[in-house]
């Protein structure tokens, strides 16, 4: 359509009247500094150009879908596609945000709480605490090692003096460079001998005497038991000359436990790392702690009137306990038919803590251990590290490599310089080192008889019997082993009348 006939068109629609046309209105450029695709306008067009009234508020600048321009198509998908993003961004991504923040939360947390550790570990390690030791210099050390290190009950008995005897190591074993694999502070490598001790109810005399050497190199422990009633003449000024009067009535230059420690060391040769030491009474409550000792039983134990174990499969509470290692009025065989019913006390006491750690786990039994620490219940000059040690390597033990022996002996009479007549153990003193060599020496050179400090009563010629002179039997064994021999003539009285 040319110009002439608009004019023509727009003067028909004013029916002939003259058009109104109003003043245009000064007119003013905007810039506008979006940046902008280009937009095609053909080869004869010139540009398009935003242009706004003046004294007008500018337009709000909206997003809106463009045309189809041909070449530049592929420009508009992106730019509806990020109008659709900004028209439902709520939508769009407030599930995502929600994620991101509890990852990065978590994030923050842990780095935190791995910080917190770092600083920790750095403090517990850091050598702060002075750490002293009788005989040994003083030395800074960490909080970790000072835990390792604690001995929460040795002031009750106090530290160990050096042995003053020749150890003899086998050199041919004990080389250079030979380790047992197990750090602890050993007198022999290879082997970690720990002296325990049971006392009466007034914790004078030790009834019970044991010498539990752990063979760490060879995966073993043997037990020898020291009856209570064995001669030590030299080591005791109480006139029934017994070793267990040796802790109350020994050497009074030196202490208790070191009385008893010199004593075993110089009769028997075996040189002692450490010692435990428990009273009659905690050993109910080491008892009930661990919940009873599963044992067989062949008849009842009559300790006293009112109390009583019965026959067949029981679990021992902690007074029934007591009771069964105290136990020697019936047997036969006085307090030697004790010390061998106490072996089959032990195999079960045994027994029951491997099922704890089969059963309940380790932890479980440092968890006992730290609580028998912590009431005292025993005395010893081991750390906390090192029973710890020791109970990995018990807890590894097969029974058919735990052997109990007791020391080759008989019984005999005593005449003290007062003219009272004493019962007592004799010694039989070529047998005792004849079995010390095979079975408690394993990396030391044979024991010569001039090397022990043993007192006969009854010399080898005059031997009334060898029955006790060889009593080993291992673990496995004791499993179906059956009480010691009874007295009749022991038994009370008024059990007749029960029955």
């Amino acid at each position: 359509m040319n110009r002439e006939e608009r004019n023509e068109e727009l003067f028909s629609r004013t029916n002939g009247a003259p058009r109104q046309v109003k003043p245009l209105r000064k007119l003013k450029r905007v810039d506008d500094h979006r940046p902008t695709e280009p937009v095609y306008h053909g080869l004869h067009e010139a540009p398009s150009i935003d242009i706004r009234i003046e004294g007008e508020e500018p337009p709000r600048p909206q997003i809106r879908e463009q045309q189809y321009h041909g070449l530049h198509e592929k420009g508009r998908e992106r730019y509806v596609e990020s109008a659709d993003y900004d028209d439902d961004l709520d939508d769009f991504d407030d599930e995502p945000k929600k994620k991101k923040s509890k990852k990065d939360a978590l994030i923050k947390l842990t780095s935190i709480l791995l910080s917190i550790a770092a600083i920790i570990a750095l403090f517990l390690n850091m050598p702060i605490l002075w750490y002293k030791k009788s005989g040994q210099p003083d030395e800074r050390v960490s909080i970790m090692t000072y835990f390792k290190r604690w001995q929460p009950t040795v002031d009750i008995e106090g530290e160990l003096e050096k042995p003053q005897m020749d150890l003899n190591v086998d050199t041919d074993i004990v080389k250079e460079d030979f380790t047992d694999g197990l750090d602890l502070p050993q007198l022999v490598e290879g082997q970690y001998t720990v002296l325990f001790l049971g006392f009466d109810e007034d914790v004078e005399n030790t009834d019970v005497i044991w010498i539990c050497q752990f063979d760490i190199g060879g995966g073993k422990l043997n037990i020898l038991q020291v009856p209570r009633d064995c001669a030590v003449p030299n080591y005791t000024s109480n006139e029934t000359t017994k070793i267990n009067s040796v802790y109350s009535c020994g050497d009074p230059q030196i202490s208790k436990i070191q009385r008893v420690v010199n004593c075993v060391q110089e009769n028997f040769g075996i040189p002692i790392d450490a010692y435990i030491t428990t009273a009659c009474f905690d050993i109910v409550d080491i008892v009930d702690l661990i919940g009873g000792i599963p044992i067989h039983l062949d008849n009842e134990i009559i300790y006293e009137a009112d109390k009583r174990i019965p026959a067949g499969d029981v679990v021992l509470d902690g007074n029934q306990a007591e009771w069964f290692v105290r136990f020697r009025h019936e047997w036969l065989q006085g307090d030697i038919g004790r010390v061998q019913n106490q072996r089959r006390f032990m195999r079960a006491a045994m027994k029951k803590l491997l099922d704890i750690v089969k059963n309940e786990g380790k932890m479980k039994l440092y968890s006992y251990l730290n609580t028998i620490y912590k009431n005292k219940w025993i005395a010893t000059n081991m750390s906390v590290e090192d029973l710890s040690k020791l109970a990995d390597f018990g807890s590894t033990l097969q029974m058919e490599n735990v052997k109990v022996d007791m020391v080759p002996g008989e019984d005999a009479e005593y005449i003290a310089y007062n003219g009272q007549v004493y019962s007592i153990y004799s010694i039989h003193k070529r047998a005792t080192i004849d079995k010390l060599n095979e079975n408690f020496r394993p990396y030391q050179r044979p024991m010569l008889l001039s090397d022990s400090n043993i007192v006969e009563y009854v010399s080898e010629y005059e031997y009334e019997y060898e029955l006790y002179d060889d009593t080993g039997m291992t673990f496995e064994e004791l499993e179906t082993a059956t009480e010691p021999m009874r007295n009749p003539e022991m038994r009370p009285a008024w059990k007749e009348y029960e029955e």
